[in-house]
């Protein structure tokens, strides 16, 4: 197992950044008028997902304020899940596009379940 010292270093987090750039490519071809609605939504979940993985990385001193981070971060992948959902049904992109990016998420989600559910071994030891 690779050493972990840095939120960069987590494959959730990885996996995360992976499917928001793939997100952010896709969003380029959208509908004009979808710019400042679907786009900006679709884009802002999707970064938020790594974000709040960083933000509860610092947060490992408090086992509340990290799970409370890592359940903000599930929140945004799920909320991802609806706009990917909304762009298939609207014909932005493919239903082979919105399986695979739905299951992405499916993978980040139970990546965070089992951080939650496993806390202790992420949090800062007091020494």
């Amino acid at each position: 197992m690779n050493s972990i010292n840095s939120f960069r270093d987590l494959r959730v987090y990885q996996n995360g950044m992976n499917s928001a750039m793939e997100i952010f490519n896709i969003t380029k071809n959208f509908p004009k008028e979808e710019k400042y609605s679907m786009v900006d939504q679709m884009r802002r979940s999707s970064r938020s997902v790594c974000a709040n993985i960083a933000e509860g990385w610092r947060k490992r001193r408090y086992k509340a304020a990290f799970i409370a981070k890592l359940s903000d971060f599930e929140t945004e992948a799920c909320e991802t899940q609806v706009w990917i959902e909304f762009a298939f049904k609207c014909n932005y992109i493919t239903i082979q596009q919105a399986n695979d990016l739905d299951a992405k998420y499916e993978y980040i989600i139970s990546q965070i379940v089992l951080m939650i559910k496993d806390a202790d071994k992420w949090l800062i030891r007091k020494k």
